[in-house]
């Protein structure tokens, strides 16, 4: 009984190494949504792009308190962040960016709504979830094929139009609107139902929009933002932050908080989204347990 009560602890030291050599090189988490997605639900902004008459009015109602669509803190300052409308074109595609101001020089795009026009009423549309807060490959699209009714593409293909341009920057909004605190996740949900059972809109991983490549448009992103994730393992509830290539790992079971900085990679896993950071520094910070 010794000699295999010996294997097993040295296979059991061996492991432990192996994973802390391993730790010290990667963290990887494994998230299939994030708090700031759960802030905005693209398929309830599908819904308000199709009813609006304009990208004033829909941005309008994108920013609305009394409509509770957007929940968005991507700072995590505790204020709902107001979403400005900014549109590029190129011949008959267009790329209208929901962008975020978090600072005088910093601003995160949080989704993009992408209309192609195929013939005089063959109308073609997509909203592209950003990848540092949705994952890759996350898309909004309409269920039936036939949208050219939608008030909006009348207003968008119209003769001599200009793209659309927010005259709302950082420290300046409209007199309607004042940020609020954000609410519970689940309080959000009720807010949205009523234009996520619609079925108008569905979720997909592929697009379906091929010619916005002509619109030049790159997407801006802050270093303000936060990807955090909270994982239940054993009883234990441990939270992870992913903010501008640095993952800070706090587990409550050992009173450890673990930081790695480094290049962040994002990948699509069978089970959600896969980030990895590789690491150039880690530090441990015991916590005293009570």
């Amino acid at each position: 009984m010794k000699p295999k009560a010996s294997i097993l602890a040295a296979l059991f030291c061996a492991i432990s190494l192996m994973s802390s050599s391993v730790f010290s090189q990667d963290v990887t988490v494994v998230a299939p949504s994030s708090e700031a997605a759960d802030g905005l639900d693209l398929q309830a902004v599908a819904e308000l792009f199709k009813d609006a008459k304009d990208l004033e009015e829909f941005e309008k109602s994108l920013n609305d308190p009394e409509l509770g669509v957007n929940n968005l803190d991507l700072d995590d300052n505790g204020e709902v962040d107001f979403i400005r409308v900014m549109e590029e074109a190129a011949d008959d595609a267009h790329v209208i960016v929901l962008q975020v101001p978090l600072g005088e020089n910093e601003f995160q795009d949080v989704a993009t709504i992408e209309v192609e026009k195929n013939g005089d009423e063959d109308y073609n549309m997509q909203i592209r979830g950003n990848e540092v807060i949705y994952g890759p490959e996350y898309y909004i699209s309409p269920v039936e094929v036939h949208i050219h009714p939608w008030p909006i593409f009348g207003w968008m293909f119209r003769p001599a139009y200009h793209p659309f341009r927010s005259a709302f920057y950082f420290g300046f909004y409209p007199r309607w609107w004042h940020p609020w605190h954000p609410v519970a996740v689940h309080v959000y949900h009720t807010r949205t139902v009523r234009y996520t059972t619609r079925a108008t809109f569905n979720v997909t991983h592929t697009t379906r929009v091929t010619r916005v490549t002509k619109v030049n448009y790159h997407a801006s992103s802050s270093t303000l933002v936060k990807k955090q994730t909270r994982v239940t393992r054993g009883g234990h509830e441990r939270t992870t932050t992913v903010k501008a290539g640095k993952v800070e790992v706090h587990n409550p079971k050992t009173g450890k908080e673990t930081t790695v900085k480094g290049v962040k990679k994002t990948t699509k896993t069978e089970h959600g989204t896969k980030t990895t950071v590789k690491a150039k520094k880690t530090t441990h910070h015991d916590k005293p347990r009570n």
